[in-house]
């Protein structure tokens, strides 16, 4: 069972260490010679210039969290106000994201188009209509700016996962669930029609019953490789009542499939008061009953994921159908 992805999911993220900053250390004499002496020693991590970060406590982050800290640093460096946005307001939000190495990104309200410089990518906005909210000490774009500028401008099956995200209730940020139409609202004006286009098709496909990041990027997987969608949490029963849920099914191929992300053996909210092995056994057991009732089942794991055509390949040798042409259907 592979671990999620870089920048996958910012609900299990916990407190992050705290900064050290060149400028306020300045009066207990750490010089820039020290403190690139004590980088070098790996007791600090330089996270930006004049940023730097306990080692160890470094060292113990997932990606995402490296990311959001890195967030955080570009903020202490800069002296105007700066509104972060898309997937830098997406690791504020706590809304997850698929992907790595992404740079910081800013929003510019002069409009001379995108620039990059340290580490930080900056998007032009219009400033008027753009709300701005204050979050963990930054600002930020709200989430139906955020996620549609995901939706805009990354590739379609990454832009699901944020959006299947925000269709749900947050309760780990204690934030309520956004509809399609307060989504799609928050389009007209502020993208060219091109974007606004990608917006839209991508909230159409987006489905709140997507239960965790995996499975809304598998879904978009599947769309671009051409396959039929598959029916979500579909109940399956036998003599004993009820079975369980899959993830995916199939009808006319017969077939479950199942993302095994790291999540059901390890967070609370999964476990429910069991124990990780006790969860993998009746994982186990949830399957026999599955694929007594004549089903087939096809799990996948992170890594399929990130390979590029694997999850295609995987699919396709089970017999997922494709999506047939529009010319193809007879009245």
């Amino acid at each position: 069972m592979a671990p999620p992805p870089p920048g996958c999911d910012l609900r299990s993220m916990k407190e992050l260490p705290r900064l050290i900053l060149a400028r306020e250390h300045v009066q207990q004499g750490l010089t820039p010679k020290k403190l690139a002496k004590r980088c070098r020693s790996g007791v600090l991590v330089r996270v930006r210039q004049g940023v730097y970060v306990d080692g160890e406590a470094w060292r113990a982050l997932q990606p995402w969290e490296q990311y959001r800290l890195r967030v955080s640093a570009a903020a202490e460096a800069f002296t105007a106000p700066t509104v972060f946005a898309r997937h830098s307001a997406a690791s504020v939000w706590g809304v997850p994201t698929i992907g790595q190495r992404h740079p910081v990104h800013a929003l510019t309200l002069q409009n001379a188009g995108g620039r990059s410089r340290a580490g930080v990518q900056r998007h032009y906005a219009a400033p008027d209509g753009l709300k701005v909210f204050r979050r963990e000490g930054l600002l930020v774009t709200g989430r139906v700016r955020t996620v549609l500028d995901l939706a805009a401008f990354t590739p379609f099956a990454q832009a699901i996962v944020p959006l299947d995200h925000v269709l749900r209730p947050d309760a780990a940020q204690g934030l309520p669930a956004l509809s399609k139409e307060m989504l799609l609202a928050g389009v007209e004006g502020n993208y060219t029609a091109a974007a606004a286009l990608r917006i839209r098709t991508a909230v159409e496909f987006a489905d709140p019953r997507s239960g965790s990041p995996g499975e809304s990027y598998s879904r978009g997987l599947m769309w671009v490789a051409g396959f039929q969608p598959p029916e979500l949490q579909h109940e399956v029963r036998d003599s004993a009542g009820l079975a369980g849920y899959t993830d995916y099914y199939w009808e006319t191929a017969r077939l479950a499939g199942e993302f095994d992300g790291v999540e059901k053996y390890l967070k609370p909210e999964y476990l429910r008061g069991r124990t990780a092995s006790q969860a993998v056994v009746d994982e186990k057991e949830r399957e026999n009953r599955i694929r007594a009732m004549g089903l087939r089942v096809v799990r996948w794991v992170w890594a399929d994921l990130m390979e590029p055509g694997r999850l295609e390949q995987k699919l396709a040798a089970f017999g997922v159908p494709r999506r047939r042409a529009r010319s193809a259907v007879w009245p």
